[in-house]
């Protein structure tokens, strides 16, 4: 008797498993990773094997059998990973499993499946009939004459020989074809050459890099199961990739699998060329914004180890790798690696999670480490420039306060500088961190201030579409020309963003063209790398943006990089404010000089004396660490304690108040003596619903994790929470 413990794939987090089922015979091959569809009272529901067992204390005859076992099926140690994700991340376990499973399983079973197509072969009767002398139609010789040079699809037939099925199903009635149903990868997009092996020779490494190879080299080798992680910290432009790629390329060689994670959708096309460039077709992507059909061709072929490397961002923690034994995480002080739905899940800790698990090395690299990692992790430096002789760029702070010295939100020194780039035909990045034209729309006449129906936040003035938008829940409506409260047409649109910015340097740098990358410009004109592709293939150019701009991009010809408003963030009540003001402006500095020209840095600032600012202008990350992780430790924040954010959020102001007051008194009673619950405090409403937030503080993660758990899901199976949803945040960014 063999009894399969299955997890329902249902979002209710009422509905716990896992729920034992009795095997048939005929199912005796399923193992623990298994899809099936199940009885579950009146209904038929989707499931996935977390485990397996001998017996049960239920007797075998009250036991429902499977239905089916679907074709969708993930590894053992996939679904231990999926079940830690929802343990760690309060979350349920179906919502864990679903980052496991093959692209398109769901509740309702699996959506998508492998494209097939129908392919022709000769038959030693097809090779001797053609040539001169056969009773063949002139179409059927052509189909023979087109699989002599091998196995073809019905459609490349039909293109090349006009053969339609009438005419396959024939030559097959005569024995000289063979026909049969095959498999068809659904490209992914990539740029690069086909094949096993190496397209791309290996440049020599630096001394520094060949140390930092040799090193890592040395943890892929040592015997035994624990496994290593390695800060790789490079100044920008140090070669970190090419380090990846030689660890990866030795990984390989002794039989074992890799993934490289990157911080963006937008970057994966650059890596994953780079990488296929050099490996072949060895390497798979993944990344959400692929069609289903390509993410689960590419999640086969790494499933049956006909990939080995996967490249990708955060999702691509999850790839079902054969043997993993390196897992690289490039500009790991990115908060893109933190999922924000849920479960709140950090591919930093899943990929350290999966390496102690699989006794494999993690690499993480960077100019600009957590002090997380810095304080963690065992390091390898590159601390010069490929080419050291250029070195890093000087950076220029200019103080914005006062107005004599600029117009608007460029100083006169930026104009100039921009001016100077124009003149030498070279090219300039330029970074703002908010999107739209403008920040605020206000009557000078009367103070009326637009703001959103929905959210207590302001409308952004989009200029380009003539409309006030919400950034948080998508409300627009028709850009006024006139106060709606008193009529007068004193209207102000104060502060500025990526489309002010861009007007302001179409004007002032014509005849060269300006590149915007933002949010918007992303959906409209085909994507990251369409917008990067137009800049780098331009003669000269400036690109303005928002964060994206200053992520792992690699162009020789940009000689001058921009921040405006670079205390921005430090604006923020966070305390990592300092850490992410500093990991901006220093990455920013890094995307310039990287030529034969060399290059120069503008900060733009009220503050010019915060030590982020001052730090970042001297490239010094150490400097920067030192002072912050003394900070962090004298206010007991990470990595010297743990947060978890809990937000409730309600239209029902008083039972959301209701569902806080219970929430607090069950994490109060549960908790660990070392945590601290913060909260309920008021966030600013969003999307029509009021929210309150919790924080608890905690030097015992386990445990607090274990409380803040429980309790939500005792509320859930009380039905405490109806008219309420609730999100936790397990070390929120």
């Amino acid at each position: 008797m063999l009894i399969a413990r299955v997890e329902p794939l249902t979002t209710a987090r009422a509905l716990r498993g896992p729920f034992d089922y009795l095997l048939p015979d005929e199912m005796s091959e399923v193992a623990v990773g298994a899809v099936l569809r199940v009885p579950f009272g009146p209904q038929r529901i989707v499931g996935v094997v977390t485990g397996l067992a001998g017996g049960t204390e239920v007797p075998a005859q009250k036991l429902a059998e499977p239905l089916e076992v679907l074709e969708a099926e993930t590894t053992a140690e996939l679904v231990d990973i999926g079940l830690w994700v929802a343990r760690e991340y309060c979350s349920t376990p179906a919502r864990g499993l679903q980052l496991v499973l093959p692209p398109g399983t769901g509740t309702g079973g699996q959506r998508v499946r492998a494209k097939r197509q129908l392919v022709a072969s000769l038959t030693p009767e097809g090779e001797e009939a053609i040539g001169p002398g056969t009773r063949l139609g002139k179409r059927q010789q052509t189909v023979l004459e087109a699989l002599a040079d091998g196995v073809r699809s019905s459609k490349q037939l039909a293109e090349s020989a006009g053969a339609d099925r009438a005419t396959l199903r024939r030559l097959e009635e005569l024995g000289l074809i063979e026909t049969r149903s095959a498999g068809v990868r659904r490209s992914a997009g990539a740029d690069s050459p086909d094949g096993e092996g190496a397209a791309v020779e290996a440049p020599t490494l630096t001394r520094d890099q060949q140390y930092a190879v040799d090193r890592i080299t040395e943890a892929i080798e040592a015997e035994g199961p624990d496994s290593t992680e390695i800060l790789l910290h490079g100044v920008t432009g140090s070669g970190k990739t090419e380090v990846y790629m030689a660890a990866v390329e030795r990984v390989l060689a002794l039989g074992r699998g890799a993934i490289v994670l990157v911080p963006e959708i937008g970057l994966t096309p650059q890596a994953v060329n780079r990488f296929r460039a050099r490996l072949g077709d060895r390497v798979a992507v993944m990344h959400s914004a692929m069609p289903p059909g390509q993410r689960f061709d590419e999640w086969m072929r790494l499933h049956r180890g006909e990939a080995t490397v996967c490249v990708g961002p955060r999702s691509a923690i999850f790839a079902p790798v054969v043997d993993l034994g390196l897992i690289v995480i490039d500009e790991e002080h990115d908060s893109s690696y933190k999922q924000e739905g849920d479960p709140s899940y950090d591919a930093r800790a899943v990929a350290s999670h999966r390496a102690a698990s699989l006794g494999a090395v993690l690499v993480c690299g960077t100019a600009t480490p957590r002090p997380e990692t810095w304080v963690s992790t065992k390091r390898l430096e590159l601390p010069t420039r490929v080419d050291s002789s250029r070195g890093l760029p000087p950076v220029e702070v200019v103080d914005m306060r006062g107005g004599d010295s600029h117009t608007g939100v460029l100083h006169t020194r930026t104009i100039e500088a921009l001016e100077g780039v124009r003149e030498a035909g070279s090219k300039a990045i330029v970074l703002i961190n908010r999107r739209g034209f403008a920040p605020w729309l206000t009557c000078r006449s009367c103070g009326h201030h637009w703001g959103c129906p929905n959210c207590d936040v302001s409308l952004i003035t989009h200029r380009n579409t003539g409309r006030l938008v919400c950034h948080h829940c998508a409300h627009a409506e028709p850009l006024p020309r006139v106060c709606v409260e008193c009529g007068s047409v004193t209207l102000a649109q104060s502060g500025a963003g990526t489309q002010r910015v861009e007007q302001m340097l179409v004007e002032r740098l014509d005849p060269m063209p300006i590149f915007r990358l933002d949010a918007d410009t992303v959906i409209s004109e085909g994507g990251h790398g369409a917008i990067l592709d137009r800049f780098d293939e331009a003669e000269s150019g400036v690109l303005i943006g928002t964060q994206m701009v200053a992520k792992g991009h690699d162009f020789p010809e940009v000689t001058l990089a921009v921040v405006i408003d670079a205390d921005a963030t430090l604006r923020f009540p966070d305390f990592r404010a300092e850490e992410r003001t500093f990991a901006m402006v220093a990455q920013l500095a890094g995307r310039s000089g990287r030529g034969e020209a060399g290059g120069m840095v503008i900060v733009q600032t009220l503050v010019p004396g915060a030590p982020s600012i001052e730090m970042a202008a001297r490239h010094d990350s150490e400097g920067f660490l030192a002072g912050e992780i003394e900070r962090r430790r004298a206010l007991d924040y990470p990595p010297f304690s743990n947060l978890i954010r809990i937000v409730l959020a309600s239209e029902d102001l008083a039972r959301l108040e209701a569902s806080a007051a219970k929430l607090g008194a069950g994490i109060e009673s549960s908790k660990p003596d070392s945590a601290t619950v913060l909260g309920p405090a008021p966030m600013f409403r969003v999307r029509k619903r009021y929210r309150l937030r919790f924080l608890v503080k905690s030097h015992d993660r386990e445990e607090s994790v274990a409380a803040v758990g429980g309790t939500v899901e005792a509320m859930g199976a009380a039905r405490d929470l109806q008219g309420v949803t609730i999100s936790v945040d397990v070390d929120p960014q």
